[in-house]
């Protein structure tokens, strides 16, 4: 059985100030969500899932059908919605704030039973986290706790922009993952080293750290897990009183791993890891795939429509 790659595609882009997931950046109006489906098929999986939002379902459905990739790969849609709750449950009263990665995630469970993958729409992750993603959940198929995480090297996703926050990656002697520490404000200092700030001071970290870059691998068991770990979190304190608390991935995997009911393998690539956050990012990440073509890594028609 094919791999599936679950797309996770309802954020709007408020800071980006637009639909960044379907904005054309290669040459022929190809998204960074072409990319990672052109690569998902190289890679040999079978179907596409993507959560989006009812309030742009129209548009999106419209440009990304099974007919926009030549029948290569199926495609299927849900919907992430901040009502979309375990019965029993109401939206606590003056929460907006989507509920988070995490939730995304579950919103698929109706229309994967196969291993998947997980990715952001507007990250370009390269083709080698892609195979590599694709080799493990071919072997985990069947089983259960047995996750993944592909593993980016720090001086691999810095910005020529600015700071960035990174979650960087810490793994026991099996090179399973043992946790993952949020660090902000990295960059590469005028020493050539690399550095994070906390409380206004300065600490070195090695650019060769792994850092998640929300490419996850799972089997079908882990939407069991996440409808538990769920209900615990919307009964939790902090939800009550933290109307922007979100339910992220890395929150389950720390519970699964503390729990010793999971196991989740980092992958280390070496691809270089790009996204589009800011407007400003978007003459640099054209640049870059413009390279890629040039390279032939792709074809500049990726489509050829």
């Amino acid at each position: 059985m094919k791999p599936t790659l679950l797309v996770l595609a309802a954020g709007m882009g408020s800071r980006y100030g637009s639909l960044k997931q379907m904005d054309g950046l290669g040459p022929c109006g190809e998204a960074i969500i072409d990319y990672s489906i052109y690569d998902a098929i190289q890679a040999g999986f079978g179907k596409v899932v993507f959560v989006i939002r009812h309030s742009f379902a129209d548009a999106f459905r419209k440009i990304y059908s099974r007919e926009r990739f030549g029948g290569k790969i199926d495609v299927e849609f849900v919907f992430q919605e901040l009502d979309c709750l375990p019965e029993g449950y109401t939206v606590p009263e003056g929460r907006e704030k989507p509920w988070g990665t995490n939730h995304a995630v579950m919103m698929a469970a109706p229309v994967i039973h196969e291993p998947f993958a997980v990715i952001n729409s507007d990250d370009f992750y390269g083709r080698e986290g892609f195979m590599a993603i694709a080799d493990f959940l071919r072997s985990v198929e069947g089983q259960k706790g047995h996750y993944g995480l592909v593993g980016y090297y720090l001086k691999n996703t810095l910005s020529d922009f600015g700071t960035v926050s990174r979650g960087i990656c810490s793994t026991d002697e099996s090179g399973c993952l043992a946790g993952v520490v949020e660090r902000t404000a990295i960059a590469r200092k005028a020493d050539g080293k690399v550095y994070y700030t906390e409380n206004g001071e300065d600490f070195e970290v090695s650019e060769e750290s792994l850092v998640s870059m929300n490419f996850w691998g799972f089997t079908p068991d882990y939407f069991e897990y996440s409808e538990e770990i769920f209900k615990m979190f919307l009964d939790s304190d902090d939800v009550k009183t933290n109307l922007k608390a979100e339910f992220f991935i890395p929150y389950i995997a720390d519970i699964l791993i503390r729990r010793g009911v999971a196991r989740f393998k980092v992958i280390g690539c070496e691809a270089k890891w790009f996204g589009v956050t800011y407007k400003e990012d978007r003459p640099f990440v054209v640049e870059k795939i413009g390279k890629l073509i040039g390279n032939g890594v792709y074809p500049r028609n990726l489509w050829g429509v």
